[in-house]
């Protein structure tokens, strides 16, 4: 499966790419996350539908200096990405 994701909030300048590479690895997930213009988190990852699952759950809360406020996600057409990476 394949997601988008977008994450709103304080998520830029709190280490959230950062960590959300160490828990997309930690899950085995490919794709990867990048900074946007507008504040928020992108993230594009591929897994089982439960390793998504797991990344959203994850996204809602992000590392501690984080306060996000909204976790949007669509389904995708798999990218077949090598590895989880941030751009």
């Amino acid at each position: 499966m394949h997601y988008f994701i977008t994450v709103y909030g304080k998520v830029q300048g709190v280490w959230y790419r950062k960590h959300t590479l160490e828990k997309a690895i930690a899950l085995g997930l490919k794709g990867y996350v990048k900074n946007q213009s507008n504040g928020s988190v992108y993230i594009e990852a591929e897994g089982s539908k439960e390793q998504l699952k797991e990344l959203l759950t994850w996204c809602a809360t992000g590392p501690e200096l984080a306060s996000v406020t909204q976790v949007d996600h669509t389904e995708g057409t798999p990218k077949h990405f090598d590895r989880f990476e941030i751009r």
